[in-house]
């Protein structure tokens, strides 16, 4: 009996560590995902967005004329100006609902194009209400 319950203990332990969810954007190839299911994020903070976005976001910035939006990239702004501007590369584009507040003068000196942990607590609490996904990998 006691073994019995040790291996159902066991077992449950296996299953609710391998049945964590998958993150829907493994590579940047996979954020048409995130277009795709466009509607399960709209109305909802950004910062549920970015937890589905496993890649590292390399560039961004911030568009605060109307309506507002960010321009995120998963290659580093050295990397993009070596590519050819034929318009392949990956382009996640994230329409917010609230104005934005990005001044690209008051960024860190040298990470102006970052996305920082910092820039998830300042804006991941803003609506998204369009996604837009350009380029192909």
């Amino acid at each position: 009996m006691k073994n019995t319950i040790k291996i159902i203990v066991v077992l449950i332990l296996l299953i609710s560590t391998g049945c964590k969810a998958q993150q829907m954007v493994q590579i940047p190839a996979d954020a048409y995902k995130l277009k795709t299911n466009e509607q399960k994020f709209i109305n909802r903070p950004l910062k549920d967005l970015l937890k589905e976005i496993k890649p590292e976001i390399k560039f961004v910035m911030g568009t605060v004329d109307y309506p507002p939006y960010f321009s995120f990239r998963f290659l580093s702004r050295e990397e993009l100006k070596k590519k050819p501007a034929d318009g392949t590369t990956i382009g996640l584009f994230i329409y917010v609902k609230e104005p934005l507040d990005w001044n690209f003068d008051k960024r860190p000196k040298g990470k102006e194009y970052e996305w920082s942990k910092e820039d998830v607590e300042k804006y991941g609490n803003l609506t998204v209400t369009r996604i837009k996904v350009t380029g192909k990998e």
